[in-house]
């Protein structure tokens, strides 16, 4: 059990963790719990977190990693934040600030695991980047320990994703850009998990020296492992418009984006996810949407 001196919303902090509901690494079950098998430094972990009140989240693990994960869980949920700065002007920032104070960053910690998926997302819709994730865990991750609710797998290691064939990438629906991207960071895991323990800015640095991985996918991954309440998504292909949309009306390009949101530092992904959760993000449709990209058919 871990108790907050302020409320703490668990359903939608540890949202961001899940790559779709069909992700094999995270379910939801019944009871509203929700359920993560993740790969610690001590090993192998499946947890289970469940709200048990405004300002308390119960918790179990299994598995050689759980006395790691339980010990760690404090500073996974940020319950060390001070958003006392936090102060937003615009009134539908406000009123979702008002509306859902127990919104929490995420400061897992696991860089790599957290890269893989954001690579997977880089330049392609959601839905594709979700089913290669699904496919590529499946495949090559192993059986999660303890009860859980469903078959789940833990991710596989970083070993593992290094040596997955090209092949094997290209029939998971992964252009080789991407398979490539990942593969390098495979290579170098150990001096990215080093980025955990360093300032913001050092360790978009660190992540940024992967060919491959720029601003966007270094905010992506800083919102989940770092907590990083200030990780803007720069280059998002929509969050541009709708910010844009959502607050004034009309689109703004990222520049613009950047500029508005300048008095919100450090609080700018904060109030992005407000807006997310709040169901206030908006965005007009002008027509179809793209087509997906069917690379395993080429």
């Amino acid at each position: 059990m871990v108790t907050a001196d302020r409320p703490i919303d668990l359903a939608h902090t540890v949202a961001p963790l899940r790559r779709g509901a069909g992700d094999p690494c995270h379910r939801v079950s019944a009871d509203g719990a929700h359920w993560r098998a993740s790969r610690l430094p001590s090993g192998p972990v499946t947890y289970r977190l469940a709200q048990s009140g405004p300002r308390e989240v119960s918790a179990r693990a299994w598995g050689p990693g759980a006395e790691e994960f339980l010990d760690r869980l404090p500073q996974m949920l940020c319950l060390d934040e001070d958003v006392t700065d936090f102060i937003p002007d615009h009134p539908r920032i406000a009123e979702a600030h008002r509306r859902f104070p127990g919104l929490r960053m995420l400061r897992t910690g696991l860089v790599f695991e957290t890269l893989v998926p954001a690579v997977l997302e880089q330049r392609v819709h959601t839905i594709s980047a979700r089913a290669s994730w699904r496919k590529l865990v499946w495949q090559f991750g192993e059986p999660a320990p303890g009860p859980t609710p469903e078959p789940m797998r833990i991710p596989p290691a970083a070993e593992t994703w290094r040596h997955i064939p090209s092949w094997t990438y290209h029939r998971a629906n992964v252009d080789p850009q991407r398979a490539r991207t990942i593969v390098l960071a495979a290579r170098m895991a150990d001096k990215l998990e080093q980025a955990a323990t360093m300032t913001h800015p050092e360790a978009t640095r660190r992540l940024c020296t992967v060919p491959g991985i720029g601003i966007w996918t270094a905010a992506e991954i800083a919102q989940r492992a770092f907590g990083d309440p200030d990780a803007l998504s720069v280059g998002d292909f929509n969050l541009a418009a709708i910010v844009g949309w959502t607050l004034l009306g009309h689109p703004l390009d990222d520049d613009a984006m950047v500029e508005y949101l300048e008095p919100l530092r450090p609080h700018r992904y904060r109030a992005v996810r407000l807006l997310e959760i709040s169901g206030q993000a908006r965005k007009p449709k002008f027509g179809p949407r793209t087509p997906l990209v069917d690379i395993a058919g080429i």
